[in-house]
């Protein structure tokens, strides 16, 4: 490539004086030559703001304040950004050697490609990877159906202008599922490409985020999500779309199409004239 595209990316942290520094090398270490890494600390009193000087002369931009969240801290920092790729890593993930060469060619090379995810990587607390699931494919319709489990956030690249389509924020009111809710707004205007690369993984730990106590909370707020007025809407929407296409026999390749594309369990019910979930 003769031209690299500018990649932001942000790392939310509080606290995180055990693993920050391991996360911050595996964005820098990355040598990648047009990146924008910003840090928004929410005001740690650890050893986290002496490990973030020590590379401040390579961020573009760093603050410790307090606030409201890792969701707030994440919305903050790329409201900093001007990077036309954008991601986020936490601060104990961790991204795979040369991964965001890996991204810029792919998002160089495929203008159609908006959003991006690699195949899901776990790490263990001493930063070895331990696990690693193929690239799957999702469509808004599973994530309607309930097939959501899981698009790795830590994979997860896209560019600004689907990311300002879909908002350009981040739900502060979420603590554990912010991502699911971002990328339901994404699949309003967008799909989701899969490459079977490494990019990104998740650090699995005993007070990690998604432990065996956090994940309740994570499912609890998704379940919200799913509920709420404005995901339901949505959902009776396509579902019609789908019933127009196939009382009109005329067009019943064209549901045929899209009911492969959706990839979602459902059948159309004769009697009552309407799609239900199997």
């Amino acid at each position: 490539m003769n031209n690299f595209p500018k990649i932001s990316i942000i790392t939310p942290c509080f606290n995180s004086e055990k693993y920050l520094e391991e996360t911050i090398l595996s964005v820098l270490e990355q040598n990648y030559p047009n990146l924008e890494y910003i840090i928004i600390d929410g005001g740690s009193a650890d050893n986290t703001l002496n490990i973030i000087k020590k590379y401040e002369k390579k961020l573009t931009y760093w603050i410790s304040e307090k606030d409201d969240g890792m969701y707030e801290a994440i919305d903050k920092g790329f409201n900093k950004s001007t990077g036309e790729i954008l991601a986020w890593i936490n601060s104990d993930d961790l991204y795979h050697k040369k991964s965001l060469f890996v991204i810029a060619e792919i998002f160089s090379n495929f203008q159609n490609v908006r959003w991006l995810v690699g195949a899901g990587t776990s790490f263990d607390e001493y930063g070895r990877a331990i696990h690693i699931n193929p690239s799957r494919k999702f469509t808004e319709c599973d994530f309607l159906l309930g097939d959501y489990k899981y698009i790795q956030q830590e994979s997860c690249f896209f560019r600004r202008a689907l990311y300002e389509k879909a908002g350009s924020y981040i739900d502060k009111t979420l603590k554990y599922a912010g991502d699911f809710e971002l990328w339901l707004r994404f699949f309003e205007y967008e799909q989701l490409y899969v490459v079977n690369a490494l990019i990104g993984g998740f650090r699995m730990r005993s007070a990690n985020q998604l432990s065996l106590e956090g994940m309740p909370k994570y499912l609890q707020e998704v379940k919200s999500i799913l509920n709420s007025k404005k995901v339901i809407e949505r959902k009776k929407a396509i579902f019609k779309q789908f019933e127009i296409f196939y009382r009109l026999k005329i067009f019943r390749k064209i549901f045929i199409k899209k009911r492969k594309k959706y990839k979602a369990d459902f059948r159309f019910n004769r009697k009552t004239q309407s799609f239900e979930m199997l």
